[in-house]
């Protein structure tokens, strides 16, 4: 059978490349085209358009690019119907793919959505987009399901989250410390300032400022794949602080905290017991009218799915220097470790086990047929 896929981040390039390598499994004969990045095409897919070129932060972004977002969506339109498949999968991306999913139900493809827009946080109007014009839904979230299918009436398919199955398959790097040239007597605080250069931009000049109030401490950057080298490199001269490059969860099991941007980064250093802070900020413009509209009271996955502050979260102007520097002051507190691993624990718990991405190739699969 033939797939499409869209995706437009780097993590939408990841659980893709799951739900593909299982795909290929139960079909045989699957023949994928893809909007991601280089693990779909790892696994196979032939790639139309990186993720590096598709993903905008904020309403002003949106509107100064949205020329080029409509010019790639009329290109999408016409290399799905050059490829004719038997599926569309769209994975997150809502502001892109409830556009095409709209289109393609009217031609007559049939849309399978893999993990749901963020409805139940804001733009709640498109659950209306999604029953109408999506015939299978599978959320990662808990609390998902009850609010598709007792609130609207919309029956999903909950597969559990899908960073379960990456994480499963990490094993530590006993030489991490010699093989990165790092002092082993100083414990690490790990910054993860995002994936999206806008988010580097207002996060990185923040978080580098920490170096010089925690001397006992290395701090270390953890580098997103789609952002090159130079941009980080700007930011970090006459400091101590390093970069590591496909090295994140070896950085999180070692470090003793970390200041991450919001994401999925913040489930990522939940599932490694690594303390953490969330930042967020954005322009003026979006987060003045998000407040207006957004529903949730947390920004991060680790409060919204456990429905309590158990991390500090700094959003806009709470996210400055002194606040954060207060803020990995409590966290380097031992009494906290033990109030924060018990909430990590909980998290677990709540998130299941494993088995996403074969749970919905299956079920894509066995749709078809």
């Amino acid at each position: 059978m033939k797939y499409y896929l869209i995706s437009g981040e780097a993590s939408g390039d990841l659980h893709g490349s799951k739900l593909i390598a299982e795909l290929r499994n139960i079909d045989q004969k699957s023949e994928f085209r893809a909007w991601g990045g280089d693990l779909m095409e790892k696994e196979g897919a032939v790639i139309i358009k990186h993720y590096k070129n598709l993903a905008f932060m904020g309403i002003q972004e949106v509107i100064l690019r949205m020329p080029k977002i409509l010019k790639n969506i009329a290109f999408c339109k016409s290399d799905i119907l050059k490829f004719n498949p038997d599926v569309i999968i769209y994975i997150d991306f809502p502001g892109f793919n409830l556009r095409i999913a709209k289109w393609a139900k009217q031609i007559g493809f049939k849309n399978h959505y893999y993990i749901s827009p963020s409805v139940w946080a804001w733009r709640e109007s498109r659950v209306n987009q999604i029953k109408k014009n999506i015939e299978s839904l599978y959320v990662i979230l808990p609390f998902e399901k009850e609010f598709f299918e007792k609130k609207h009436k919309f029956q999903v398919h909950y597969v559990g989250h899908p960073l379960l199955d990456h994480l499963s398959l990490f094993k530590k790097n006993r030489t991490f410390f010699k093989t990165n040239l790092l002092n082993t007597k100083k414990p690490i605080v790990a910054l993860l300032p995002g994936s999206r250069l806008q988010e580097i931009k207002k996060n990185l000049p923040i978080f580098i400022k920490l170096e010089s109030h925690f001397k006992e401490y290395q701090f270390i950057i953890a580098c997103a794949p789609n952002i090159y080298l130079d941009i980080y490199i700007g930011y970090i001269k006459n400091t101590s602080i390093k970069l590591l490059s496909g090295q994140t969860y070896d950085l999180l099991y070692h470090s003793s905290a970390a200041i991450v941007s919001s994401g999925t980064a913040t489930l990522e250093t939940a599932f490694f017991n690594t303390p953490q802070v969330v930042c967020y900020k954005t322009d003026k413009i979006t987060y003045h009218l998000g407040k207006k509209f957004i529903k949730t009271k947390y920004i991060s996955l680790v409060n919204l799915i456990l429905n309590k502050p158990a991390i500090i979260e700094l959003i806009q102007d709470d996210f400055n220097l002194k606040n954060l520097l207060n803020s990995l002051n409590e966290l380097l507190k031992k009494n906290e470790l033990k109030k924060i691993n018990k909430n990590y624990k909980l998290l677990k718990s709540k998130l299941g086990k494993k088995g996403a991405s074969k749970k919905t190739a299956q079920l894509i699969f066995e749709s078809l047929n």
